[in-house]
């Protein structure tokens, strides 16, 4: 009684677990550029990156400005036992009191304030490519998801074709047990068989959920609304060669083209240093009243320090060192990104040559002689041994041809984010 139990509680879970899971409540269809337009309406991340570049602008804005003039007074308050004398003395006529009053303003040299308008000008446009970058690599977990969601709905099928069959030979096993026309032993076979395609569907069913998880968090939905992709897809082949890609990168990939950018920046900073040897120059004009040599003093001052000690000597060896590391970084980066752009290419067209038209058709004998071999065994024409051994082979074998093919999509995607544009057109 307790194994007839447990039979009909395994049966009833399977059956149960493939109800869920293609029964979904909340489901979104969307396509890939349906999902990428609302992902670039929505993130939060690019928002966020979007203020760093408006930012940016205003502090070239703020870079661009003049410094405000510097306005300097000295008044008398108290002589000669009165307060505030600015007038004239009531007995000579002489005035009395005294006041001074200078402006000055900064005057730049050495081109120090268009050296940092091009800072800033660089800072932005680095702002940009950072923004670029959050971009480029979003877009690419954002697919990476799609696709995950999209293959592992097609495994499940599988997968919950193959339970569906086991099902309804298990309930027939069942049957036939009771009339003494099979064994218990069949019927544990296909028991232990239902026990493992219970666990496939529930590590598939792990797999998916943390796929959505990804796309709903980067497209920031909430609750328990399914995203359903559209497979609408097809292998391509690729027409460019690697050295091609590589040049297309170096126009297009917005992490190389960041540390490009960096050293652009750091050879305007070392120019902006050295400008910092020549000192800048305050230029002013005053008035004093009743405390020079003459009663009412017009005057004009210029002020610079002497650069006799500090000429920047130190900022300056550090810009230069600064210069010479982003370069070799810049050497390094573009390295990588060759052997990356290389080694994705080598992977897309060793998973195309896999998704031939003849792997397409071998498929299709496949399903159609998985129908024929359940159906052989209903009948009794094969036994249960050669039953499980091309079952297993049927679903292992589908299952290794849609991972296949999510393998093209994620090289696909993988060369598209290297070459920083879509090489690979879906």
């Amino acid at each position: 009684m307790n194994i007839l139990l447990y039979r009909l509680a395994l049966c009833a879970g399977i059956l149960l677990f493939v109800f869920k899971s293609n029964a979904q409540s909340d489901t979104l269809r969307l396509t890939l550029k349906e999902t990428e337009k609302l992902f670039l309406d929505s993130n939060l991340l690019l928002l966020a990156a979007h203020y760093n570049v408006d930012a940016g602008k205003a502090l070239v804005q703020q870079a661009r400005l003049w410094d405000n003039p510097e306005l300097e007074t000295d008044q008398n308050i108290y002589a000669d036992g009165r307060f505030f004398q600015h007038g004239k003395d009531r007995v000579t006529g002489q005035p009395t009191g005294q006041y001074f009053i200078q402006v000055q303003q900064l005057v730049k040299t050495a081109g120090k304030r268009n050296k940092l308008v091009s800072m800033a000008s660089t800072n932005v446009r680095i702002s940009e490519l950072q923004l670029q970058e959050v971009m480029r690599t979003l877009r690419l977990q954002l697919r990476q998801d799609y696709f995950t969601v999209l293959h592992q709905l097609k495994s499940r099928n599988i997968i919950n074709t193959a339970a569906g069959q086991l099902a309804l030979l298990l309930k027939a096993q069942e049957a036939q047990l009771k009339l003494g026309n099979t064994s218990e032993k069949e019927l544990l076979r296909l028991q232990a068989e239902a026990t493992r395609i219970q666990q496939d569907l529930l590590e598939t069913g792990n797999i998916l959920s943390d796929a959505q998880t990804g796309i709903k968090t980067l497209l920031r939905i909430t609750g328990n609304l399914f995203i359903l992709p559209v497979d609408d897809f097809s292998s391509s082949d690729v027409h460019e060669t690697a050295g091609n890609i590589f040049y297309m990168a170096r126009q297009n990939n917005s992490g190389f083209l960041l540390q490009q950018t960096q050293v652009l920046y750091e050879e305007q900073n070392l120019s902006y240093q050295k400008a910092l040897r020549t000192p800048d120059i305050r230029l002013g004009t005053a008035y004093d009243h009743n405390s020079n040599y003459a009663p009412n003093y017009v005057g004009f001052g210029v002020s610079l320090p002497l650069p006799l000690f500090n000429r920047n000597q130190g900022n300056i060896k550090a810009a230069q060192f600064a210069v010479k590391q982003q370069q070799v970084m810049v050497t390094q980066a573009e390295t990588e990104l060759r052997n990356n752009i290389s080694n994705a290419l080598n992977k897309l067209m060793m998973y195309s040559q896999q998704t031939s038209v003849s792997q397409s058709q071998f498929h299709e004998r496949l399903e159609k002689m998985f129908t024929n071999m359940v159906n052989s065994y209903r009948e009794r024409k094969i036994n249960l041994l050669e039953l499980m051994d091309f079952f297993n082979t049927y679903k292992d074998t589908e299952i290794r041809r849609i991972q296949l093919q999510l393998n093209w999509q994620l090289a696909a995607e993988e060369l598209n984010y290297h070459a920083g544009a879509d090489i690979i057109n879906k």
